[in-house]
């Protein structure tokens, strides 16, 4: 055993002695605690490592598919020409604060209420909806809380000679529907608030072109309606949408705003309150007037053409300038027409004047006996009328006297029955 034991000491290899800081050899404890700082310093180079990597894969960005997405490198945009904006997918920038990515929704259509030309409304609590609404219309028009747009005459010409006694107010609603198209013009021209923690970027859009979008659709219905009448504004033309939505778009490309009108339209029109019922009382009086108008002409015309007949054939003649066989037929056409004119008339005299004559035998009969009897005269004549009434109808509903009911509830379903058919089908 002693020579075994002699044997492997021999065997193991000299243990290089450890020099202190001070020159001399370090003992069992700062061997081990030299072994114990080359063990954290490399765990320290792992972790830096993994810091490293972890920092480099925070750059990896997903931009969405209604997104394009701009890239700030030390607050400048990156890239030239195309590469200047990002479609939609992975991409990989460095990490804040080198680079930053903004992601700007252009596919995200938004829908802005215009309501600066509506009239003041003074809501109650329970109705939040201001159209459910208006109380207590004023006697004037107050042009410090109503809105309101001016529309042009009704004449042309008062526009050139600056006349404005004719010019009409009305107040609109309107609604524009816009999106962003150019990402880096947005960019760079268009204030946007920096979002807060929490909140979205394209809510911070929203907000912050808001009042900018408002003003140019405001200029813009200004410019637009004055050259339109009032009844072409309240029938709400396309035309009249159009026309703003073409001015809005035109200020906005004049300030590279690298937005886009997509549509403009009129979602209200309303003459002034308190000349609204004068108005509707006008234009119910417009509308008989046209259609008695358009009736009369086309009464008119019917019976030129009834009269005339084949003298359409002959319109650009005179009748010095006809033939004789052109001239035996219209006047044959016309001695055709006339006759026919006059026979209808003879047989509506006669209508009218046997029908006259028949009531006034009728009375003469009834005359005697009304003088006896005038009350039961009355009473039968009233008689005859219900008979004659209730003989033609389909549907009867009578109703008892009140005393006969006195303390019950009546009610009259007035909708039509469906199996019932009119008399006249019937008897067909």
């Amino acid at each position: 055993m002693a020579d075994n034991g002699r044997e492997d000491i021999e065997n193991q290899q000299p243990v290089e002695p450890v020099e202190a800081p001070g020159g001399g050899e370090l003992d069992e404890a700062g061997r081990s605690l030299a072994e114990a700082l080359r063990y954290s310093f490399i765990i320290l180079k792992v972790i830096m490592v993994v810091l490293v990597l972890i920092f480099l894969g925070s750059g990896f960005r997903t931009v969405g598919s209604d997104e394009q997405a701009l890239v700030l490198r030390f607050g400048k945009i990156r890239g030239l020409g195309e590469k200047r904006v990002l479609g939609p997918g992975l991409h990989w920038v460095f990490p804040y604060p080198i680079d930053e990515i903004v992601k700007i929704p252009v596919e995200k259509k938004v829908n802005l209420p215009i309501n600066s030309f509506w009239y003041y409304q003074k809501l109650t609590d329970a109705v939040p909806d201001e159209t459910k609404s208006r109380v207590n219309i004023p006697e004037k028009l107050d042009p410090i809380k109503d809105g309101y747009c001016i529309t042009r005459s009704e004449k042309k010409e008062d526009l050139t000679s600056g006349d404005s006694s004719d010019y009409n107010i009305m107040h609109s609603k309107w609604q524009l529907t816009y999106k962003i198209d150019d990402p880096e013009r947005f960019f760079k021209n268009i204030y946007v608030e920096h979002a807060k923690p929490g909140q979205a970027y394209a809510q911070v859009i929203t907000g912050s072109v808001t009042s900018l979008l408002e003003n140019i659709v405001a200029d813009a219905v200004v410019t637009a309606i004055v050259n339109y009448t009032i009844d072409e504004a309240i029938s709400s033309e396309q035309r009249i949408p159009r026309h703003v939505e073409a001015l809005v778009q035109q200020k906005l490309d004049g300030m590279a705003s690298g937005l886009k009108a997509v549509s403009v339209q009129l979602t209200a029109a309303s003459p002034p309150r308190q000349v609204e019922y004068d108005f509707l009382a006008s234009i119910m009086a417009s509308q008989f007037a046209q259609r008695a108008m358009s009736q009369a002409q086309g009464y008119a015309e019917k019976t030129l053409n009834e009269a005339t007949g084949l003298a359409g054939l002959f319109r650009n003649k005179t009748i010095a300038d006809l033939n004789e066989p052109e001239e035996e037929l219209l006047w044959g056409q016309v001695a055709g027409s006339a006759a026919e004119i006059l026979a209808g008339a003879r047989a509506y005299r006669t209508e009218v004047v046997e029908s006259a004559r028949a009531n006034a035998q009728y009375l003469l009969t009834l005359l005697p006996e009304y003088r006896k009897r005038p009350q039961l005269v009355i009473q039968k004549i009233y008689q005859d009328a219900l008979e004659y009434v209730f003989e033609n109808t389909d549907e009867k509903i009578i109703i008892l006297p009140t005393e006969t009911v006195k303390g019950r509830e009546i009610r009259v379903l007035l909708n039509r029955d469906p199996s019932i058919k009119p008399r006249s089908k019937q008897s067909q």
